[in-house]
């Protein structure tokens, strides 16, 4: 359990995420996060890194449980280490390749937003259900997923969107069956690991230079209202109550309650 590094092949580093059940990662696992994929693009051997994940889906976001039971202490520690790992991705030497699978919430999306490349299994689904966790953040990353009108609609109903809805948009490679996702990230990665070591990490300066976003600065200036909400004490008592909304939305749907 916790993050690993292997390299399958020349060139290639794959960063792999392991926190069971959900891969919902306490603070330490966001710090281990940012560090091993810093490290791998410091590797002058390595032209691209794959972020993967194990278990049944690629990222379920922050540690709720462990928030609850550490507070203020805990949500700081959160915060910060989100930042540092999606600014880890974003800021890796060389290009990030996301390998989705499953699900891709709250701090997955801050992740592969930050990628530079997504290839996602067919059961994939992404999005960005803060507003159900008394939280804020990582809209600057699903912007960079959809388009505006959309991001806001997705982010205001803590909604998802599937692999090939966001194929459809341009920001996913491609859409593969769960079986064949390992085998067809590689086929990119190769492909980029083919290139000048160190023309890939002029390329990727130079991509990063031209983007129209601060993507740290978007994510942190957005953090400044999951503190607020906080401080004036929503935060909290929507994250009590997490996972109440979720199953409130599908007793609607279904017809269904609990009485």
């Amino acid at each position: 359990m916790g993050v690993s590094t292997s390299s399958p092949e020349k060139g290639i580093a794959v960063v792999t995420v392991d926190f069971p059940p959900v891969n919902a990662l306490p603070v330490r696992g966001w710090s281990e996060l940012a560090a091993a994929v810093r490290t791998a693009g410091l590797d002058a051997g390595i032209r691209c890194v794959v972020l993967a994940a194990e278990g049944r889906g690629f990222n379920a976001g922050v540690d709720i449980k462990e928030i609850q039971a550490q507070g203020d202490s805990a949500l700081l520690g959160a915060n910060r280490g989100c930042a540092e790992a999606f600014a880890a991705v974003y800021e890796c030497e060389v290009p990030v390749v996301a390998e989705v699978h499953g699900f891709c919430l709250g701090g997955g999306i801050g992740l592969v937003g930050n990628a530079d490349a997504i290839v996602a299994s067919e059961d994939a689904t992404f999005g960005l259900p803060e507003l159900d966790r008394g939280a804020l953040g990582a809209a600057t990353h699903l912007s960079r997923l959809v388009p505006r009108h959309l991001m806001r609609a997705l982010y205001y109903t803590s909604r998802t969107a599937t692999a090939a809805e966001l194929h459809g948009h341009g920001s996913v490679w491609r859409v593969v069956p769960r079986a064949g996702l390992r085998a067809a990230v590689l086929e990119l990665a190769r492909e980029i690991a083919d290139k000048d070591g160190q023309l890939i990490r002029l390329a990727k300066a130079a991509i990063n230079g031209i983007d129209p976003v601060d993507v740290r600065r978007g994510y942190r200036f957005e953090q400044g209202f999951t503190f607020e909400a906080a401080l004036g004490g929503v935060g909290g008592r929507v994250r009590d109550t997490f996972g109440e909304a979720g199953k409130a939305r599908k007793a609607g749907r279904t017809g269904k309650g609990d009485g």
